[in-house]
């Protein structure tokens, strides 16, 4: 078990980055006024003046509470409001004759028997999570290795999610197992409602494929639960008042025993309300030993990990691991724990991957020697590791392209060996199991689908196992790389995908896309979705790496931290000048795109600097960043963002202020027809962040369309026809904006 997979659950827009290789892929009281803070004489002056970002405007005769009743997730007045928008929009979209035809080839790719059923190995066999037409919902199935491996491959279904939907008059959505080595008969289903984060968490065993009465069961929660033996879970719930963070989620680690109720669960340590998480796990180590660990998440970036002995059944006063704050603990290999820096330590240096002894540590409490396994240089990153049975598999990037490694440890030192994959795109460390040799790799590029190979870590020999259809034709087409120059001199990578043949005259409809947060790297990928829907009908597909991710390793993310965020934004313009200077396209024809955080970028896109874009997707996104901390997760990012209500740090509200979207909608600028995208039933980002923006918009007389899905959580989709239907939807947009040359809805829809 990897500590730091905890987090995956606390970022923003995992689900919603770049839509997945198979097919695609968070209150100020104001005083009214019209008046700017700072004068700009006319519109273009204040477009033009460096320092744009800085004026704000209000709607006259209105405050920030006057939308308040919009946080009302499933209030009345709030749904109304939510299905006039919904109804507009789709009526608009959805009469484009595109529209169809787009659904059709999105859902055709999302459905497709050719998809790579991606797998994990364990105990001989391979699983996989399986949606296509005929499961919706999805399934898990089974198969041997032999048989995956061959033409047609022969599937045991394991669970059916659309029969157990059905059967329980349930919206499941499945949200992945646990399962216990070594047998991993007993599991842990995780059941989400319309897409939650918050699950449902029930026993089943894998090997009479049914839900063990009396089993382990929780009521919805977000937190976790692992197994420590058959009989014992660790584990992280609401356990009731009192037990969760502000962040909305655990503050109390429990050991739970068959047979008993939850209630009676023994506590193994608590956090403090102020929090991100407190997060019980078991450490798995390749002697077989299972030891309970708990990580306390004091911010999103600041740890604090701690082993809970036991003897004789019981669990005794926990040990914190000597290790600094900014750090995140990783699986073990051959007694060596890996441990990923942040921060400089003991002589190494922030983006180190390094190791200890874990027998050292339980010994005394401490940590003797530490051992380099990996250090990159400025250009390069690392971007993930597995660990197999007879080695570590790392991906590596360099310049955004990536490469593998074999890495061991002989006892002394580690040693490591380059694999031979394709260059030039992405190597992803797959699926890996501590307990096995067999590990999977996947690589890709945007013209180059996926293929997904099987490789032998004791023997080194790699073997092709599946690979994607090309879905569209990319012969016509070539990517490339280029730098802007950000505001302050930063070089900023970032990707072009286009046809060969395209005129340099500023007339190429093109999408920009970025993130630029929590240290998450955009790499190079191949979406059958986007090849079909955009790259084919002309379109120019832009990959930013700006600052806020991991392309470049921690310093790149810490770059652009709290109220030295506007780096990251400036990075995302210097792109879309760069690529207006070079003529692949102009204002008129450019669109920006990004989801959650990626959700804040565009809207700070469309309220900084209207004058670049014509077009902006702003999807599940944070936009009022003076209550992102009182919804939902929006706590657990302050470590990201800063805090807006901390009155020793007044600097950090008065940035926040300055680039909240939501605060920045002025009545006298004009902006893009922008497409807000969001779901109800997401509980990570706020749906009211989108919805009081349109409102906001709708107050100034501004145009916007505004498309809010009932289910889907952080996705904004809770399958795969939502999801087809959310793809179409936006790629009628972006044609009707940036290729017809839409400036606006036709009065007559209105």
């Amino acid at each position: 078990m990897t500590l730091s997979k905890f987090k995956t659950g606390l970022l923003l827009g995992t689900a919603f980055l770049l839509t997945a290789c198979n097919g695609d892929d968070a209150t100020e009281t104001a005083e009214a006024t019209k008046a700017p803070v700072e004068t700009a004489t006319t519109e273009e002056a204040a477009i033009k003046d460096l320092d744009y970002k800085m004026v704000t405007y209000d709607t006259p005769g209105q405050t920030d509470e006057d939308h308040l009743y919009l946080e009302e997730v499933l209030g009345e007045e709030a749904l109304d409001q939510v299905k006039t928008w919904n109804k507009r929009t789709l009526d608009h979209l959805m009469a484009d004759p595109r529209f169809e035809e787009m659904q059709g080839e999105a859902l055709e790719i999302l459905n497709s028997k050719d998809k790579i059923p991606y797998v994990s190995y364990r105990g001989g066999e391979v699983h996989n999570f399986w949606q296509d037409a005929d499961h919706v919902r999805g399934i898990w199935r089974k198969s041997t290795l032999e048989s995956y491996l061959g033409e047609d491959t022969s599937w045991e279904t394991v669970l059916d999610f659309d029969k157990l939907a059905e059967a329980e008059g349930k919206n499941w959505v499945y949200k992945g197992n646990s399962c216990l080595a070594p047998d991993y008969a007993h599991c842990i289903i995780n059941l989400s409602d319309g897409g939650k984060d918050a699950v449902v968490r029930r026993e089943f065993n894998a090997d009479t494929k049914s839900f063990v009465e009396d089993g382990f069961v929780t009521e919805e929660s977000k937190g976790t639960a692992s197994w420590l033996d058959a009989d014992h879970q660790v584990i992280g719930v609401d356990f009731g008042e009192g037990t969760m963070t502000d962040s909305g989620y655990p503050m109390v680690a429990k050991l739970w025993t068959r047979g008993t109720p939850l209630s009676e669960a023994v506590e193994l340590g608590r956090g403090e309300k102020t929090d991100v998480g407190y997060w019980p796990g078991v450490f798995e180590l390749s002697d077989g030993r299972r030891e309970i660990v708990i990580s306390r998440s004091k911010t999103f970036y600041d740890s604090e990990v701690f082993w809970v002995p036991m003897e004789d059944g019981a669990p005794q006063a926990p040990i914190q691991f000597p290790i600094p704050a900014k750090s995140d603990l990783g699986s073990e290999f051959k007694g060596q724990v890996l441990l990923s820096l942040n921060e400089d330590w003991r002589g190494f240096k922030s983006g180190d991957l390094v190791s200890f002894g874990i027998d050292d540590f339980m010994e005394d409490g401490e940590i003797a020697d530490v051992h380099l396994v990996y250090s990159p240089d400025e250009k390069s990153s690392l971007n993930g590791y597995g660990v197999t049975k007879s080695k570590v598999l790392m991906s590596v990037s360099r310049d955004v392209a990536g490469t593998a490694y074999a890495f061991d440890w002989n006892g002394e030192d580690w040693s490591s060996e380059p694999l031979d994959f394709p260059e030039n795109g992405s190597v992803n460390i797959g699926a890996t199991n501590d307990k096995e040799d067999v590990a999977f790799i996947s690589t890709e590029s945007f013209l180059t689908p996926d293929t997904l190979w099987t490789f032998n870590t004791e023997t080194m020999e790699k073997a092709q196992a599946k690979s994607l259809p090309s879905w569209f034709d990319a012969s016509t087409m070539v990517s490339e790389q280029f730098f802007a120059t950000s505001k302050d001199g930063t070089k900023v990578p970032y990707f072009v995908v286009r046809n060969k043949d395209i005129e340099m005259d500023g007339t190429n409809p093109t999408l920009l896309y970025g993130y630029g947060g929590f240290e998450i790297s955009l790499n190079p990928s191949y979406s059958a979705t986007r090849g079909k829907l955009w790259l084919e009908n002309g379109g120019v597909y832009v990959l930013s790496n700006i600052r806020g991710g991991g392309e470049y390793g921690p310093k790149w993310h810490q770059a652009g931290l709290k109220t030295d965020r506007q780096r990251i934004y400036d990075d995302f313009i210097s792109v879309a000048e760069d690529l207006i200077d070079k003529g692949i396209t102009s204002p008129e024809h450019l669109g920006v795109e990004g989801g959650s955080n990626g959700g804040l970028l565009t809207g700070v896109m469309y309220t900084q600097r209207p004058d670049l874009i014509n077009a902006a997707i702003v999807a599940v996104p944070l936009l009022d960043m003076l209550r992102f901390n009182k919804l939902l997760a929006g706590a657990s990012w302050m470590g990201e963002y800063g805090d807006p209500d901390d009155e020793s740090k007044p600097e950090e509200r008065e940035f926040l202020r300055k680039i909240s979207p939501y605060h920045n909608i002025r009545p006298d600028v004009d902006y893009p027809e922008v497409f807000f995208v969001t779901s109800t039933k997401d509980d990570r980002v706020h749906p009211g962040h989108a919805r009081k923006a349109a409102k906001r918009m709708e107050d100034q007389d501004h145009d916007f369309l505004y498309y809010e899905n009932i289910d889907g959580g952080h996705s904004a989709a809770a399958n795969l026809k939502e999801t087809a239907k959310r793809l179409a939807l936006q790629h009628v947009y972006l044609m009707q904006k940036l290729s017809d040359g839409e400036t606006e809805m036709d009065s007559d829809e209105e």
